[in-house]
Order: C-alpha cells, then sequence, then structure tokens
C-alpha cells in the first residue's frame, strides 16, 4: 500500500429498490467489521435508517447522507479518510466513487481506493471496454456492440440480426434490458433503456442457453479461486434475480465445471480484480459452447447468496483482501476455516425469488431479463426434491410446496410454460400431474431435463401418498421417503386426509404419528470459514436425509428462540432484520443463549456470528416446533419478524409454547379485525363506518 490506512470511508447502497436490497446491508456490515478487527477508523455514508450498518456500534462515525459525489465529497473535505471501499454498496457506491475518481476529486484529497481498482471497475461496467479487454485473452463474449444513440443502435441490430438482447451500462438488476423479436419491439426497448443508460449494448440473444455463475476471489498474490458454483434452474433470457438458482451446479458434468472455473479464474487476473467479484456464463451444453455474460466487480445479491451457502464470508474476506491481506493470512491455513481454499460441500442450496406483483393493478407478471422480485429466500437440503419443497413454502405466497397447493388453474398451460411469469414453477407442476413428458416441458421451457426429473419424482411420490386414507396406513418407510423428497406434514394431512379448513388438528396428527415412528429430521451444521471460533459457531439446517445431531441438546432455562421476518417484501423489509439482530444480540448480552430461525441470505440476521445458534430453516409452524422439541428454550419471540411469525403466535399459544412478549391472546386481537373491533366497542373508542 502506498500509504498507511488509519481511516477508511465506505460508501453504502442507500434506499433500498428493486436489485439493490438488504445484501448491501450485510456485505458492508461485514467490511466494517473486518475494519473494526484491524483498529481502522470507519467513516460510513449511508441515508438508509433501517439498516444494521447505520446502528450505533458497527461503523465509528455515520453521515446520513446521499451517497452522491457531491454530498461524498462534502465528507471526504471533512473526514480526510485515507482509503475508500467501494465493493460493499452495489451500483450505487460504484457509479458514485467512479465518478470521484473520474473528476479527480479522489487524487485532490489523496483517497486511495482499496481492493480492486477504480480501473478493473470501469473494465467491467463500461460494455465496450469489457468486450474489448476479454478480446485480449481470446475469451467469447456475446457478438455486440456498444452504442451511444438511436441510430447507432437500430444499424448494430440490424448487423447482429433479429432477436437481439439489449443490455443498459452502468445500469441496475438489468434496469432497460430485454430480448427484442423485431424492429418495433427494439425501438421501443432502446429508446426505454437510453433513458436509464448513457450507454446500451445490442448483442446477440443467447434465450434458452445456461445461466451459470460463480463468485471468484483473488488476492494481490494473484491466488485467485471460485469460492462457489451456481446454476440458474430457469435458462437465460430470465435475470439471474428473477430465477430460481441452484448451488452447487448439478446439471453439468466434471469437465464442464472444470472448463468454466479455470476460464473464470483466467478472466478474473487479467480484469486485476482483487477481492470478491461474481462472473456469469451462457452455456450451451450441448456444443459446450460458452458466452461471458458480465462480471460484477463488486459484492451482490449472489455473494451474499453465495457467502449463506457456502459459509465463507466473501465481503468480510474480501475487506481484509482491500486492507492487503493476502488469503494464506485469513483463518487457519490447513484448516476447515482457512481462506486459502475453496469450501466443499455436502448438501445443495437453492434460492427462489418472492415477487409482489399482485399489489399493482394492471402489471404484467411475465419475468424476463429486468427485475422485478424485491426479495428471495434460500432453502438447505440434501437433495433438489427437498431443497425446492422447501423454498416453495420459505417464500410466503400460500404455497406448500411443489405440489398440493389446492387449485391452480392455468388456462393455456402451454403458453405459461413458453412465456414465464412469477407462477411458471407451479405450471410445471400442473403439466407433470397432465401427464406432459420431460421432453415436452423441455421444449417449452428449456429447463434442464435433470431438474424437470427430480420435480416428476415429488409428483409420482404425490400420487404414491394419495393411495392412502388415513395417516396411520403409511408404512414407516413410505412416511420417512415423503419426508427426504420435502414433503411438509401439512403437505401429507392435505394428500391423504383431504380435510377443509386450517388443517391444524390434522397437520398435528401426521407430526404425533411420525414422532410415534421415530422419524424426525437431522441437524447438521455447515462449516463457517475465517471464522475467529470456528468450533463454536452453530450455522444449521434440518434435513431427513440423514440421521443424527451434530450438536449437543440440553435443557437451558436461560435460552430464547427468536423468529426472524423471512423473505423481503413490501411492507416487510430490512428493518425487521434490524429488529431480530436487535433482538438476538439484547438477549445474549443479558446472559441468554440466543437461537435465531431465518432463511433470508440477505440479513445481517443469517449471520452465522450474530447468535449462539442459527437455523437457517423454515418458519412453518412444523419446523418452529421442531426446533423447540431440541432446544427446550425458556420461550420464543415473536414480535420482532413481522407478519410470519405473529401468524403463529396462536398456534405455538395451544402448543403450550411460552410465548414471551405481548401475548399471543393481544396480538391476535389486534390481528384480527373483527375482534379488535368488538374490543374497541367494548372500550367505547369510536371507528371508521
Amino acid at each position: 500500500m502506498e500509504k498507511e490506512v488509519k481511516k477508511v470511508l465506505v460508501l453504502g447502497s442507500g434506499a433500498l429498490k428493486i436489485g439493490q436490497a438488504g445484501e448491501f446491508d450485510y456485505s458492508g456490515s461485514q467490511a466494517l467489521k473486518a475494519l473494526k478487527e484491524e483498529g481502522i477508523s470507519s467513516v460510513l455514508v449511508n441515508p438508509n435508517i433501517a439498516t444494521i450498518q447505520t446502528s450505533e456500534g458497527i461503523a465509528d462515525t455515520v453521515y446520513f447522507l446521499p451517497v452522491t459525489p457531491y454530498f461524498v465529497e462534502e465528507i471526504i473535505r471533512k473526514e480526510r479518510p485515507d482509503g475508500m471501499l467501494l465493493a460493499f454498496g452495489g451500483q450505487t457506491a460504484l457509479n458514485c466513487g467512479t465518478e470521484l475518481y473520474t473528476t479527480g476529486v479522489l487524487e485532490k484529497y489523496g483517497v486511495q481506493v482499496l481492493g480492486t481498482s477504480v480501473e478493473a471497475i470501469m473494465y467491467t461496467e463500461d460494455r465496450d471496454l469489457f468486450v474489448k479487454k476479454l478480446d485480449e485473452i481470446h475469451m467469447k463474449t456475446p457478438v455486440s456492440q456498444a452504442v451511444e444513440n438511436m441510430e447507432e443502435a437500430l444499424a448494430a441490430a440490424e448487423r447482429i440480426g433479429f432477436p437481439v438482447m439489449v443490455r443498459s451500462a452502468y445500469a441496475l438488476g438489468g434496469l432497460g434490458s430485454g430480448i427484442c423479436a423485431n424492429r418495433e419491439e427494439f425501438v421501443r426497448l432502446a429508446e426505454s433503456s437510453f433513458a436509464f443508460s448513457r450507454q446500451i449494448l445490442v448483442e446477440e440473444s443467447l434465450k434458452g442457453w445456461k445461466e451459470i455463475e460463480f463468485e471468484v476471489i483473488r488476492d494481490a498474490n494473484d491466488h485467485c479461486f471460485t469460492v462457489a458454483s451456481m446454476e440458474n434452474f430457469d435458462p437465460l433470457g430470465i435475470h439471474t434475480g428473477e430465477s430460481i438458482v441452484v448451488a452447487p451446479t448439478c446439471s453439468l458434468d466434471e469437465t464442464e465445471l472444470k472448463m468454466l472455473q479455470a476460464l473464470s479464474v483466467k478472466c478474473i487476473r487479467h480484469l486485476g480484480i482483487v477481492g470478491e467479484c461474481n462472473i456469469q456464463y451462457a452455456f450451451n451444453s450441448e456444443t459446450d459452447d460458452y458466452r461471458v455474460i458480465e462480471v460484477n466487480a463488486r459484492l451482490s445479491r449472489s455473494s451474499a447468496l453465495a457467502s449463506k451457502a457456502t459459509g465463507y464470508p466473501l465481503a468480510f474476506v474480501a475487506a481484509k483482501l482491500a486492507l492487503g491481506y493476502t488469503l494464506d493470512q485469513i483463518g487457519e491455513m490447513g484448516t476447515p476455516n482457512s481462506a486459502y481454499v475453496a469450501p466443499q460441500l455436502d448438501y445443495l442450496i437453492c434460492k427462489i425469488p418472492r415477487w409482489d406483483l399482485t399489489k399493482f393493478a394492471g402489471v404484467s407478471r411475465e419475468i424476463g431479463s429486468s427485475m422485478k422480485s424485491v426479495g428471495e429466500i434460500m432453502s438447505i437440503g440434501r437433495s433438489f426434491e427437498e431443497i425446492i419443497q422447501k423454498g416453495l413454502r420459505m417464500i410466503g405466497q400460500g404455497m406448500h410446496g411443489f405440489v398440493a397447493n389446492g387449485e391452480m388453474d392455468f388456462e393455456d398451460l402451454d403458453n405459461e410454460l413458453a412465456n414465464p411469469t412469477d407462477l411458471r414453477v407451479f405450471a410445471i407442476a400442473e403439466a407433470l400431474e397432465k401427464g406432459y413428458s420431460i421432453d415436452r416441458i423441455y421444449e417449452l421451457t428449456k429447463i434442464d431435463p435433470w431438474f424437470l426429473g427430480k420435480l416428476k419424482n415429488i409428483v409420482d411420490y404425490k400420487e404414491k401418498l394419495s393411495g392412502y386414507a388415513t395417516v396411520e396406513e403409511i408404512p414407516a418407510g413410505v412416511l420417512r421417503e415423503a419426508k427426504v423428497l420435502g414433503f411438509s406434514d401439512f403437505q401429507i394431512a392435505r394428500i391423504v386426509l383431504n380435510p377443509t379448513g386450517n388443517m391444524e388438528s390434522e397437520n398435528l396428527k401426521v407430526r404425533a404419528r411420525r414422532k410415534e415412528l421415530g422419524i424426525l429430521p437431522a441437524v447438521k451444521r455447515i462449516h463457517t470459514v475465517a471464522s475467529e471460533h470456528p468450533d463454536l459457531t452453530n450455522y444449521l439446517y434440518m434435513t431427513y436425509a440423514v440421521q443424527g445431531y451434530d450438536v449437543n441438546y440440553y435443557k437451558n432455562e436461560k435460552s430464547v428462540v427468536v423468529l426472524g421476518s423471512g423473505a423481503y417484501r413490501i411492507g416487510s423489509s430490512v428493518e425487521f432484520d434490524w429488529c431480530s439482530v436487535n433482538a438476538v444480540q439484547t438477549a445474549r448480552k443479558l446472559g441468554y443463549k440466543s437461537i435465531m430461525i431465518n432463511y433470508n441470505p440477505e440479513t445481517v440476521s443469517t449471520d452465522y456470528d450474530m447468535c449462539d445458534r442459527l437455523y437457517f430453516d423454515e418458519l412453518s409452524f412444523e419446523r418452529v416446533l421442531d426446533v423447540i422439541d431440541l432446544e427446550q428454550p425458556r420461550g420464543v419471540i415473536v414480535s420482532v419478524g413481522g407478519q410470519i411469525p405473529n401468524n403463529l403466535a396462536m398456534k405455538l399459544y395451544r402448543q403450550a409454547v411460552p410465548v414471551l412478549g405481548t401475548s399471543p391472546i393481544s396480538i391476535d386481537r389486534a390481528e384480527n379485525r373483527n375482534k379488535f373491533s368488538a374490543m374497541l366497542d367494548q372500550l367505547g373508542i369510536d371507528q371508521p363506518a
């Protein structure tokens, strides 16, 4: 480093928006933690009051000001930092830092950009520079042309030939991007894209190819490797933020995977990135042809997901690398907690986006290359069947898994499969139940047959379960296999008993029978890389694919379970992460063992060192009872995670689970409009007509 770094300015991401949400609170908090560990003074710029990183004790100084060149320059003038971190505040921070660099502000005040250089960032952000840079090492990018006006854009589209893909430079969440089948569609989209960005890229359409992405880490000694490999369930043409994503890759063979990993390392070394980045490929598995779609030289939603998926804290490690550390100096070499090698996984994860499109009148439900999702979940398990079923319950849109969701009638099933919407996965379920072959569904969706075959296993097992008339009739082996395939007690009750109403008693009947047969979930632990005390970090998930517990259980009167908020949605966002983190940390300070249940990979509350035990698992009635059976806590806090925990309050109360804080009866009165109204009448309080 040119000079000793004593004070560092960290740029946050500002207001949450589609494509830039809580993941930057998580990554920024990790960076600030790394600075504190090094005794370096930190100055944070972020006007978002709902974030953990703006809480007392995280940064040394916080400015609740816009992350714009004008305000950041004023802060630099006042604070005189030695260095600046740009990679932890999303596109907002990157664009702001790049402008401060190009206008000479950083040079004027002697501020170093730590980690990846601004030149390397510009190679990845400017589409034209990016393509030219990768041409130097003969890496394939989509046939494309960067243009800055409509005349150039039309000429490029005619030369490449329709269909073409339009992308915006320096834009967020695929804003202004899409695939155009003809000139008329192209003019409409290009006009829209130029409203967001001064430069757009017109490129060949690779719709239907697989989309594969890697998180890559590199230090100043040029030690470089892929930390996580991820595969989009949805083919290219749907933004990765709109896609179901699995890790590690499932449908690639070892040769294909190693080829793409080697290309990733070659690309990141050539770009000169120091720290963490994400690289995305279009891949044709029939020909082994590929294209590099883009590189994000910053932390992203994918890197938050990869951190939680692998136990490798990418933001924390990237911050240490930016401060001049090398990977062999982070964690203990030769042990599972060393940052020098990629983690080895014996499980799978699945990310599913959460949309809230029903809250908007007249909005199209179709999804594509521009993001509409407002949040996401991550499920962990030992098979694709298990993680997809768990995940579809976690998104909190009234679904109970891949099957047994009640009546979902699609008027034109072929159209629903060919033109993706937020409900396409359930259209696949209906198609399989109606006898569509895997080949036919692949032809319509271009979703790899490996995934479709696993989904068919779920539908076939639903058929098997429907052959039983009572829960007692189901053989132990059949019931265990259903749990291995991700069926909840609720699904089994619905398939076998076919009840109506809220099904609470039927759900409990399946639970009682399962426990009687000794069919209980195993509790497995994920290794956490670079953690200070890896033996004490309890990052846990539940699965039925194996048996046994990776942690010891004993009754502890001074333990408390905190229920998190699940996926972000409109009306329930990062503020509940703030509440959850403060609840577990306060419990800890008071001498309680703190236990968190949550499954949102974007959050600080799902960081492995925030509490004594983290269950990265469902916030369902069934799973919460599983945790309570094992932990035997003093009680459960339901009031800090928003609506999902609130909805469980009365169910837990009826099972004699101690609910701490506001009583479940009071919560029920407040939540139930009729009961609330009756209470106000009793008190003589006037109400709106």
